[in-house]
């Protein structure tokens, strides 16, 4: 009886080794328009058992209306979509739910107290959720972007840099679209001051590119979109 004892203890403890999260991923991100600070994105990535859950918040710069938008995605260990919701906090109370229904996607929409409105999407589940104003989701993608046109090689990454299409779904615009990157190598960027050697890769969506720049553990450190004088810089 001793010894069934210790290896239930011993299953249990596993367990709650494998079910403790582990952050992948957190921080912050200022967003700028014409070198002016408009808002940050506070994020938080972690791998929970099966799970990868990202988490956001924004908040813009504004004290006079300040507003703030949250959102959680729920992705499968392979990728696929579990569960993404999105909330407006500001007075509209609008609402956003996307989850699978069968083999393709449906969004929940509603704000305040109506009821919901479903929009299906005949979207397969491994598409790729890039929300209007989460910069953490843009650096989500460009991750499996990297799984998919890398190879460890010799105990290095080597990359083919080629152009890969993906299929987005952006919630808050009901919509869907198709973008494309494509991994440009190591450039000199300034940051903070500081000159530093950085992996750059290009997003082109609807006709305008986004540069993201990434270090050596693939996390974006600036993005920027030159046709909009926006720069996104981590804190």
């Amino acid at each position: 009886m001793r010894k069934l004892a210790v290896v239930a203890l011993i299953l249990v403890a596993i367990a709650a080794i494998a079910a403790t999260p582990k952050t992948v991923d957190s921080g912050t991100f200022g967003v700028f328009v014409g070198g002016k600070r408009v808002a940050t994105e506070k994020f938080d990535i972690q791998q929970r058992g099966d799970v990868n859950v990202a988490t956001s918040e924004l908040r813009t710069e504004d004290a006079a209306n300040t507003a703030t938008q949250s959102s959680e995605l729920q992705l499968a260990a392979n990728g696929d979509i579990l569960k993404y919701t999105w909330k407006d906090h500001g007075t509209a109370k609008a609402q956003a739910v996307v989850e699978p229904a069968h083999e393709f996607l449906v969004e929940h929409v509603s704000a305040g107290d109506s009821k919901p409105v479903d929009t299906p999407f005949l979207l397969p589940h491994s598409t790729v959720i890039l929300d209007d104003y989460s910069f953490a989701q843009r650096q989500i993608l460009a991750w499996k972007y990297l799984a998919s046109v890398c190879k460890n090689d010799g105990g290095r990454m080597g990359c083919s840099g080629e152009r890969a299409q993906f299929g987005v779904l952006i919630p808050q615009q009901q919509s869907a679209a198709s973008v494309y990157l494509t991994l440009k190598g190591k450039e000199k960027v300034s940051i903070h001051g500081a000159e530093r050697e950085l992996n750059r890769i290009n997003l082109e969506v609807d006709g305008t590119e986004w540069a993201m720049w990434l270090d050596d553990s693939n996390k974006v450190v600036r993005i920027l979109v030159a046709s909009a004088n926006t720069e996104v810089l981590r804190d």
